[in-house]
């Protein structure tokens, strides 16, 4: 598997591709946020890992774009620890967020994870359908497709997995330690932030008005759900 690595430290780019290339990796390298977009469009790239302060064009706006065309799962990387930055990232449709300094294991299982997900998404099974619907709302999970009122919908990976979880155990409430359980198979400290940025964004695709939603709901104090008004 090909992994973009951007960062204008050339060092922690070759740190990075030596744990990674020990692990089987292909790894293309850029030094800014152009030439990680120009690699993008020239090469099959399956994971990205991008720091955020950079010339040229920053991380956070490569995403932004990379983010309009493309679901491959991103990492973003910065010196920065604070919540709102860790939100930001994964605001802008970042998939995980790791800070630095780091430690190079970590990243890699990281990035295992992300890749793992990627590929079940990927995955179309010759087996007949499995098809889950809520009203208007219909995942396929064999062709990974959502839809609304027959409209596809475009889903990250992980946004993808929280929907499919809550829809296949419709009417069950899940609380946020508990999703990211599921999704993440970590346990679940600090999680809130983190799931809560997903869920908003799955509304955001999925509901007509994210404010008064008609499938993913909230449950005061307990968790998420997903219900037919």
């Amino acid at each position: 598997m090909n992994i973009l690595v951007c960062d204008d430290d050339k060092e922690i780019v070759e740190a990075i591709e030596i744990y990674l290339q020990q692990e089987g990796y292909h790894v293309l390298k850029a030094y800014d946020g152009e030439q990680a977009l120009d690699m993008l469009k020239k090469n099959e790239v399956h994971l990205l890992i991008i720091d955020v302060m950079m010339p040229k064009l920053d991380g956070i706006r490569a995403t932004l774009k990379i983010r309009e065309e493309s679901s491959i799962p991103i990492i973003i990387l910065s010196a920065k620890s604070e919540d709102s930055d860790k939100i930001l990232g994964l605001n802008i449709g970042a998939d995980d967020y790791v800070t630095k300094p780091f430690n190079p294991l970590e990243l890699v299982a990281r990035v295992k994870s992300q890749l793992r997900r990627y590929t079940q998404l990927g995955n179309v099974s010759e087996s007949n359908e499995t098809v889950y619907q809520v009203g208007g709302l219909m995942i396929n999970d064999d062709l990974k497709e959502v839809t609304v009122d027959g409209e596809l919908v475009k889903l990250t990976p992980i946004e993808y997995n929280i929907l499919l979880l809550l829809v296949k155990n419709q009417g069950k409430v899940f609380s946020i330690e508990q999703i990211y359980e599921n999704i993440w198979n970590e346990d679940a400290i600090g999680a809130d932030n983190t799931v809560a940025v997903h869920i908003r964004h799955i509304r955001e695709k999925i509901e007509i008005n994210p404010k008064e939603p008609r499938y993913l709901k909230v449950v005061w104090g307990v968790g998420y759900k997903v219900e037919k008004n």
